[in-house]
């Protein structure tokens, strides 16, 4: 590894899958307007998702690491529908001009068609990963296996606490299909009567209430874990469902779920706060259309037709046949946490000596932390010192998603009982966090704690500390800047920078972006920070044209990036401009890449990976050769349009020649990544570094802990 050096590796490998339809919702308009071309963003996507398939694929990953790995791409898929395919099918409905309109219906014909591709392979996935399991003496059955003692047990279990909880409908012609959550599993119920006539009916799984993993006993003198799924208890006993309503001769059950559209509507209505119109957002949410229907490809077609029906889905929406179960994503939390069957947890490196006192240490230097290597602790121990310390005055701070049960707002509550004045930022309109969100704040305001609902058309994204402290005589200023949230369980395992400061400047531009958002008609002066919708994009722009002039002159001209997401066009524009010109540029993204990548003539100068491992890459780096002195920028901001125009972003310098160097040290590691890197190629197939199976092998996030303990030394 050579510090702060830009130079690209030798060429990286393609593979095989072919690229499929053009142009994206957010960009597709100015796309096609000024000819920039794109990957389709979607098809992206589900790139992504199927390099989380990938680990779900390889053997080498821990099994129990493996099914949650399903339980993570379930979950995804079902958010891509709610969101992106939501928006594309409504571009596709409203889009004006036939051009426009056959766009979006060919874009929802690629995406049905990858999806499908992807859950064949998942099911194959499913069906391997389940057959490990049973080779490490832990088995998923269903009722079909059940031994004579496993059926009495599971037979107890269901009447005595699954029965109760089940509220079954019946589906027909005349009844009115009734609400269907889609956070939910249905069963489709197919009864043969014993005078022959058929009847159907609907029940939904009560998993909010009983576990989907339920634990039987094992078989005698085994040593084994046994679970039976809660839809197979139910499968078990399904006639005593409806054993004293029908005489019943048959009666079977097939799984199904919906999907529905997760855009909110807010309405302007001035006499209602903000809070109030969320929350009658959030209960049209539930009632709004299905855009997906999953269902088990072995459902009578004469059921599967009746519930198409009833759920009223039309020409756009997405129907994807699929195996026996649903909602994998209950994997995510599968019960059986064995140590030799799970990734070895780090013990996070020290950031603050316990007898420190804060504000001391950070007047030393400034402190950047990389989470989860690092103890996430340190900004609760900052926060819970603040709340305490005579000599602070003011706490100000950014909540995007906090924890279940926060640390960060109870120390902002106790700052308030100790006379500070806190203002908290909270965005209602965080998505799938809204309702917590809106407890938070209420909480929050019952304290006393002065609570600002963000920005009106701007979404506050920024992750911002600002404390005021009395020193000498005069106010000083204490901050925090980062690429993640101020949640202490996703930083147990999500990938993020921060940096501590008790630089004036720093903690002036800090307090600023609060007086902007309590202010949004202002546009204050920074002295060092980039904010969206202001400063972000053009100085981005002109740090890659600052790139693109030094080539041209026949100087060394590279580029970094590291972000979740590289979609927006004109970002996208200037980097094969760039790479025309001569400018290496390497890539590390996490999700969507719109850039096409690999393509002669466009962006042969540019490379692009992604990794996918046992922690999810979350932050955002923007590194700049610069003649030699190297810029590098840690951002909340990823390079879309609604992060650089629709959002209150913050992007921030690395002031500290060791913290450049450092942050450039673990982008290389990543780079160097030969076991869990993929490369994008012009297809984003997805296919492994070429030198996977060398003798040096480097696994960037067990080489980034190894290098930041010696620095530790």
């Amino acid at each position: 590894m050579k510090p702060n050096n830009f130079a690209l590796p030798t060429a990286l490998s393609s593979s095989e899958e072919g690229r499929m339809g053009a142009g994206s919702p957010e960009n597709a308009v100015e796309s096609m307007a000024k000819d920039i071309p794109l990957y389709p963003k979607e098809l992206s996507w589900l790139s992504f998702n199927a390099r989380v398939l990938q680990e779900v694929e390889d053997a080498s990953v821990p099994i129990i690491e493996r099914v949650r790995f399903l339980g993570i791409f379930s979950n995804n898929l079902d958010e891509f529908y709610r969101v992106r395919v939501a928006d594309v099918r409504r571009l596709a409905t409203f889009a004006k001009g036939s051009k426009k309109k056959e766009h979006f219906s060919e874009l929802l014909g690629n995406i049905n068609e990858k999806v499908l591709r992807l859950q064949a392979r998942f099911g194959s996935a499913y069906t391997k990963a389940l057959e490990d399991l049973g080779h490490n003496n832990i088995h998923v059955i269903n009722e079909r296996q059940l031994t004579d003692n496993q059926r009495v047990y599971v037979e107890e279990y269901f009447h005595r606490e699954v029965l109760p909880e089940l509220e079954p409908f019946f589906i027909d012609d005349r009844d009115t299909m009734p609400l269907l959550n889609e956070a939910s599993i249905y069963f489709g119920i197919y009864l043969e009567l014993e005078d022959g006539s058929l009847r159907f009916a609907g029940l939904e799984l009560p998993t909010d209430i009983l576990p989907r993993f339920v634990a039987i006993p094992h078989r005698e003198n085994c040593h084994e874990k046994v679970y039976i799924v809660l839809d197979n208890v139910i499968r078990a006993c399904l006639v005593d469902v409806f054993r004293f309503v029908l005489p019943i001769e048959r009666a079977e059950a097939y799984t199904f779920k919906i999907s529905r559209d997760a855009e909110l509507e807010l309405g302007e209505h001035v006499t209602q706060n903000i809070v109030d119109r969320l929350a009658k957002s959030l209960k049209k949410r539930k009632q709004a259309e299905p855009v997906r229907l999953v269902y088990d490809s072995t459902m009578p077609e004469v059921l599967l037709q009746l519930i198409k029906k009833k759920l009223k889905m039309g020409r756009y929406d997405s129907y994807t046949p699929g195996g026996r179960y649903h909602n994998s994503k209950d994997f995510m939390s599968f019960p059986a946490d064995l140590k030799q069957h799970t990734y070895r947890k780090i013990k996070p490196l020290p950031t603050l000596p316990d007898s420190a006192n804060i504000f001391d240490w950070l007047r030393e230097s400034n402190r950047l932390c990389y989470y989860p290597y690092h103890d996430f602790r340190v900004i609760t121990k900052l926060l819970a010192s603040a709340a305490i310390d005579p000599k602070v005055r003011e706490i100000r701070i950014n909540l995007y998603r906090v924890a279940q049960n926060s640390r960060v707002v109870a120390a902002l509550v106790n700052a308030v009982r100790n006379q500070k004045r806190v203002i908290a930022v909270v965005e209602l309109q965080a998505r799938f966090d809204e309702q917590a969100n809106i407890h938070w704040s209420n909480e929050l305001s019952d304290a006393g704690v002065e609570v600002i609902y963000g920005v009106p058309g701007l979404k506050v994204h920024c992750k911002l500390i600002s404390i005021v402290r009395e020193e000498g005589g005069r106010d000083r200023y204490y901050s925090h800047f980062g690429t993640g949230n101020f949640n202490e369980s996703t930083a147990r395992f999500y990938c993020d920078f921060s940096l501590l400061s008790s630089d004036d400047k720093l903690g002036e531009d800090a307090y600023r972006v609060f007086d902007f958002i309590q202010q949004p008609h202002l546009q204050p002066d920074y002295h060092h920070i980039w904010m969206s919708p202001h400063t972000n994009r053009p100085n981005i722009l002109a740090c890659i044209d600052r790139e693109i002039a030094a080539a041209a002159a026949g100087e060394p001209a590279e580029i970094f990036i590291k972000c979740n997401n590289l979609v927006d066009s004109e970002v996208i524009d200037h980097l094969y401009r760039a790479s025309i010109a001569g400018v290496q540029v390497r890539i590390i993204v996490r999700s969507m890449c719109a850039l096409l990548c690999q393509t002669k003539g466009l962006s042969d100068n540019i490379k692009v990976i992604s990794l996918v491992d046992k922690y999810l890459e979350h932050a955002r780096v923007y590194a700049f050769h610069n003649g030699g002195d190297a810029r590098v920028y840690l951002s909340s901001a990823d390079l879309m349009t609604r992060n650089l125009d629709h959002r209150v972003e913050v992007t921030f310098p690395l002031l500290s020649a060791a913290h450049r160097k450092t942050v450039l040290d673990i982008l290389e590691l990543q780079w160097q990544d030969n076991q869990k890197a993929r490369v994008l190629d012009e297809d984003q197939s997805n296919g492994r570094i070429a030198n996977r199976n060398s003798k040096r092998n480097v696994r960037s996030q067990d080489a980034i802990y190894r290098y930041l303990k010696k620095l530790e030394v």
